[in-house]
């Protein structure tokens, strides 16, 4: 049952994943969220966790960062486990003048920079879509709890480190106008893996760092701060 990248045996992982980029925020969900959370991957140390929620089994596990890697996990876990649903708890750079620090987003479709749907030879440019059952119960538990959110549109990105850099600018820019909400590197990796195996996948997406003003959380911030995105995610499972 092992893959190259998953050390899980059968039954190890649950239904229902949270797809973070970052190894310790899915090891912070798992310990503060999950009821009898147990490790049941560490390969290259990105980890996973098994527990259930509310009486629910559910597992979280680290994508790493940027499409390709984002993807390999994906397709392991749809495949190789028999995971059914992938909600990517992530953040994200904003986009659009209104988007306040802290926002969530829930990401309607992915538009891209990369190359990433080349492999499935298709006559055409592809926009993958989230699950309208996952957006539904994502929109209607940010509604119940009072979390601040938006749904639209999102650009995934192969650019990061500097959105000031030469091009990035104009880049992200280009994408603001035509109304992305926000730009992540994962999300349409992620879809694109969901609609040709045939499985449900949803991103949600806390604003982090403003584009347009500049404004971001505070180091301190940086999981605390991403609480509404978790609670939100678990509501979906």
């Amino acid at each position: 049952m092992a893959t190259p990248h998953n050390s899980a045996s059968k039954g190890d992982i649950a239904p229902s994943v949270l797809l973070p980029g970052d190894p310790l925020r899915a090891q912070y969900v798992a310990e503060h969220y999950f009821d009898n959370p147990r490790q049941v991957t560490a390969v290259r140390n990105v980890l996973g966790f098994t527990g259930t929620f509310r009486g629910k089994p559910v597992s979280v596990m680290a994508s790493g960062m940027g499409g390709p890697s984002a993807g390999i996990y994906a397709y392991e876990l749809y495949s190789s486990y028999g995971a059914e649903r992938i909600i990517r708890i992530g953040t994200a750079g904003g986009l659009q003048p209104f988007l306040q620090v802290g926002d969530l987003v829930f990401a309607i479709s992915a538009s891209t920079d990369s190359n990433y749907a080349y492999q499935f030879r298709l006559p055409g440019t592809f926009n993958p879509c989230a699950d309208f059952e996952l957006l539904q119960k994502a929109a209607a538990a940010a509604e119940s709890k009072g979390f601040r959110y938006h749904a639209g549109q999102i650009f995934s990105s192969d650019m990061f480190s500097d959105y000031n850099a030469i091009g990035a600018v104009e880049s992200w820019q280009g994408w603001a106008a035509m109304g992305a909400l926000a730009q992540d590197m994962e999300t349409y990796a992620l879809y694109c893996t969901a609609a040709r195996l045939g499985k449900k996948a949803l991103s949600i997406l806390t604003h982090t760092d403003s584009c347009v003003t500049g404004k971001g959380l505070a180091d301190s911030e940086r999981m605390s701060a991403l609480e509404p995105m978790f609670e939100t995610a678990l509501e979906c499972i």
